[in-house]
């Protein structure tokens, strides 16, 4: 409600903002499709740390020692994070894009691409429980209303924006 006040807001569980097609693109990743065209331009990979808005990239570089680390190599279609990170936690996210820098080549991107197709083929993208209903002092933050830092709850709703 009133995000042409306050500013974008995430979709959180059963959003009415979120027709029946765009349930369909956002579980299958069919969303992301225009993103193809980034990588044939050479500004994104196939695999490699998620490209996040500007607002909340800088958000989490405030507030996460060495976040913009991340940025070492260009942003990625899929990417570590995107598997195994089901909590969408900025903290946590940081933690698997610095492993996939460390560990990334062939057979890890191999790896990630498969598990890629298996969630688009198996609608399982729109599996996601971090971003929800943000603080309406700054809607782009990562931080789930009622949890500091320390404590990134886990409210159950899905993490698209």
């Amino acid at each position: 409600m009133n995000a042409d006040q306050v500013g974008p807001q995430w979709t959180v569980e059963k959003d009415p903002r979120v027709t029946g097609i765009g349930k369909l693109l956002r579980r299958t990743a069919l969303d992301e499709l225009p993103e193809v065209i980034n990588i044939f331009r050479g500004e994104m990979s196939l695999v490699g740390p998620r490209a996040l808005g500007v607002e909340e990239h800088l958000d989490l570089e405030k507030r996460i020692p060495g976040f913009k680390s991340r940025l070492q190599v260009l942003p990625g279609l899929t990417g570590l994070a995107q598997i195994y990170d089901l909590k969408d936690i900025g903290e946590d996210k940081l933690k698997f894009d610095l492993e996939y820098i460390d560990t990334m080549g062939f057979k890890l991107d191999a790896k990630l691409l498969g598990l890629s197709v298996l969630n688009t083929l198996g609608a399982h993208w729109d599996r996601r429980t971090g971003k929800s209903v943000y603080e309406t002092e700054n809607p782009i933050s990562p931080r789930p209303v009622g949890t500091t830092d320390e404590d990134n709850g886990d409210p159950g709703t899905t993490g698209d924006q």
